[in-house]
């Protein structure tokens, strides 16, 4: 078990060295979060506010008002764009708000929503070109994405080579280990389900489908997608219409956070603009997707000869993801106040978290004002009487734990801990013998999934006692819908890099992979996602910012052309 840990200890410390120098550091220069703002602003007016403008026209599109089944492609636009909304609209929707707001303070949302307004074009920019350089394959399929035009249309192969190696890292990572972790601990937390159960079973079930292919991918995804969809919104427009007073008071809140940033209620790393700007970008690409390069590889098994019909459906992505279900999710969360409400909450010692041992003197408060002169240096021993700390209190997740005791089984504890240098609690009795059943308890912020699942809780608790279980079951079809989803991402990128031989290896590791990811440690598994999303990104960003002149003339051309349905409106 201590060589499981140590190796993903290293591979945490490796990866965060990774995201910081792709994402920049979001005190000084947000890198990432920059570039992805700044191609999307220049896609944005280069196509002439498209994503406005092709709104009504897109909508058409998915109705199948100009379906033809002579059209070359494997799937329909609707089963295109909710396979695509299957890897989007997952658990980023849900614990990837949570974790934005957590952070970055409610005004990160804001930010979200600029990411995803101006990632409508972005996607509609990156789809068109998938559609426009897609290739048949010797079976009868299509495969296309970043790696193909950008491979023909800017004639870089390693840089497309570069670009589905990293997609099909990443489809281990953010499409498969995160949603796959996230809905073991939602079950585990609603239902007592161990984690390994939950992975094991999803594993299967992940198999399953994706064994059939985009086929079988594209039938399931529009059978689960809009159920879920439809069963999450009304949770959280039921809600709202609750909490109607507090929505008002909610805006304004995630507007002047953003602006003036006061909100994030832990952290030394401080609620500064360029931290809620970074937290609400970040969390924005992670679900929505726009820039990243995976929706195109999905779009360009469409069923049609227009590069441009296709393009204007993938802009409704962000528009469903974070416009509408993201917003869904953090007004909830501010509405109902818990983001900044302390819960009791138990957590064993023997888990990895993000926890600093302060002053008790310095750590008074429950703001962002927490700096590092609080900290207590690494492997300092504390005496714990009666399992109260003395002198000192413990930061979990950037968040003061207040009323902190410390048990040894049922027994408040009398000994000593420390915090190591990699965030490590350590519980000692007063022998000096390490302790591995010891708990911590105490109030805490909720962080993710959980603080989702409590503005549920709190929200519904009038008229449905089992919120946060709601909560828990969304997670598992938004979780399982992503992992089959992205697995088609990463397959086709695979196959790009070493054709037909590399696809059943490459589903069997997937498989593996899920139910790797469902117990391995949180924090391993995000450093390992937001390092792979911001590999993706670059290259993908550079294509359709220097190919963006080709998209603009297939949009000058295809809207200048009379679009008669295929199908006679009814």
């Amino acid at each position: 078990m201590e060589i499981f840990e140590t190796i993903a200890e290293h591979a945490k410390a490796f990866f965060d060295h990774v995201g910081n120098a792709i994402w920049g550091w979001p005190d000084f220069f947000p890198l990432q979060a920059m570039f992805l703002l700044g191609a999307g602003l220049f896609l944005t007016i280069r196509l002439k506010f498209i994503n406005i403008r092709g709104f009504v026209h897109a909508i058409r599109i998915v109705k199948g008002d100009f379906d033809d089944p002579n059209d070359p492609g494997d799937i329909t636009h609707f089963q295109a764009l909710t396979t695509a909304l299957s890897a989007t609209v997952g658990v980023g929707n849900i614990a990837g708000v949570a974790t934005a707001i957590h952070y970055g303070g409610p005004g990160a949302l804001l930010w979200m929503w600029v990411t995803a307004g101006l990632g409508m074009t972005t996607k509609f920019t990156e789809c068109s070109l998938a559609l426009r350089y897609r290739v048949k394959n010797n079976d009868g399929t299509v495969s296309g994405g970043p790696m193909y035009y950008i491979s023909e249309g800017l004639r870089l192969k390693p840089l497309a080579f570069f670009f589905a190696a990293c997609a099909a890292i990443s489809s281990f990572g953010s499409g498969n280990a995160v949603q796959a972790h996230t809905m073991a601990d939602s079950m585990h937390a609603a239902f007592g389900i161990p984690t390994w159960i939950t992975g094991g079973v999803g594993a299967v079930i992940v198999a399953l489908v994706i064994l059939g292919g985009i086929k079988r991918i594209g039938a399931f995804t529009s059978a689960v997608v809009p159920v879920m969809a439809a069963i999450y919104t009304l949770a959280t427009v039921t809600i709202l219409i609750i909490f109607a007073k507090e929505v008002p008071g909610a805006l304004l809140t995630i507007v002047r956070d953003a602006l003036r940033p006061t909100a994030a209620l832990g952290g030394f790393a401080g609620a500064t603009f360029l931290f809620g700007l970074t937290w609400g970008v970040k969390r924005g690409l992670f679900s929505n997707e726009a820039g990243q390069g995976s929706a195109p590889i999905a779009h360009a098994a469409a069923r049609t000869e227009e590069p441009i019909r296709e393009g204007s459906v993938a802009l409704l992505e962000p528009f469903i993801d974070t416009l509408t279900i993201c917003t869904l999710t953090g007004l909830v969360i501010v509405a109902t106040g818990v983001w900044q409400n302390k819960q009791q909450a138990k957590l064993p010692m023997n888990v990895q978290s993000n926890i600093t041992l302060v002053s008790a003197g310095c750590a008074v408060g429950t703001n962002s004002k927490l700096n590092k002169a609080c900290a207590l240096p690494p492997n300092i021993k504390v005496m714990v009487r009666g399992g109260r700390l003395e002198g000192a209190a413990l930061v979990v997740n950037h968040s003061l734990v207040d009323d902190a005791q410390v048990f040894n089984l049922a027994s408040p504890l009398d000994g000593m801990l420390t915090v190591d240098a990699k965030s490590k609690l350590r519980v000692y009795d007063s022998s000096g013998k390490v302790l591995d059943g010891a708990r911590l308890e105490g109030k805490m912020l909720q962080n993710g999934g959980p603080l989702t699942a409590s503005a549920f809780q709190a929200g519904l608790s009038t008229i449905f006692p089992w919120g946060s279980h709601l909560v828990a079951i969304c997670v598992l079809l938004f979780a399982l819908s992503t992992a089959i989803g992205w697995s088609y991402y990463g397959e086709r990128s695979a196959h790009y890099l070493l054709r037909d031989r590399v696809v059943l290896p490459y589903r069997t590791i997937f498989v593996v992979m899920h139910f790797v990811g469902a117990v391995i440690p949180l924090e391993t598994v995000w450093s390992f996602a937001d390092a792979a999303l911001g590999m993706m990104s670059l290259p993908n960003l550079i294509a359709i910012v220097l190919l963006s002149g080709q998209v603009a003339r297939m949009s000058r051309d295809y809207f200048s052309r009379d679009h008669v349905p295929t199908k006679k409106l009814s």
